[in-house]
């Protein structure tokens, strides 16, 4: 569709037009945006540690900005999520680790992109790192989350990087979902457990 420049001043007269004709129409003037989801709240204080690797740092930040948006708006605030970086995703499950064993966080929330060009396989790399992410999880009794991801192909070209920055951006926004409802669920059940409904293993 073919679309015609305004003069800046037309416009805004027009638009000012328009909204006194909706105002005039019983129509509201301005159209509040939607409003997000009220999410439950936490019954304790949670805390959570963030693990980045810096590999391809550009890409990997818009995975920790989503996810800090999107847990602030699930009733974690920014002060309660520690950020942690490390060189690279197979540095991150003996970070992940010794966090865990401080019983200081509720949960750990890894990201990293894991590509060519190091002295392993970017699948093995990758397989390791959710494994041994995996291990500590069931050891510890602290829930992990990983957004530690391998494409199949990656190419260091603008393009590429500017797909894998919005892949991330959904990444970090899933993982913060994941991380609070599971949180939510591991209080629930552990309010179980405590009040003799479910048996503890």
């Amino acid at each position: 569709m073919n679309q015609m420049l305004q003069d800046p001043q037309t416009q805004d007269s027009e638009i000012r037009q328009s909204r006194t004709q909706e105002s005039d129409a019983g129509i509201p003037a301005d159209v509040m945006p939607p409003s997000r989801p009220d999410h439950p709240r936490f019954a304790r204080p949670q805390r959570v540690a963030f693990v980045q690797a810096c590999w391809h740092r550009e890409v990997v930040e818009e995975a920790k900005i989503a996810f800090l948006a999107e847990i602030e708006a699930r009733h974690i605030s920014r002060a309660q999520v520690d950020i942690f970086e490390v060189p690279g995703s197979f540095e991150i499950p003996l970070h992940a680790q010794l966090l865990a064993k401080t019983r200081r966080y509720t949960a750990i929330v890894a990201a990293g992109l894991v590509v060519d060009g190091g002295i392993y396989r970017h699948e093995f790399v990758a397989d390791t790192v959710i494994k041994a992410l995996m291990d500590v999880q069931l050891r510890t009794e602290i829930p992990i989350f990983s957004a530690v991801l391998t494409p199949q192909q990656f190419h260091e070209s603008q393009a590429h990087f500017e797909f894998f920055r919005k892949h991330f951006i959904t990444k970090g926004i899933e993982v913060a979902e994941a991380c609070a409802n599971t949180l939510l669920s591991l209080e629930r059940l552990r309010g179980q457990v405590a009040a003799g409904i479910a048996q503890s293993g």
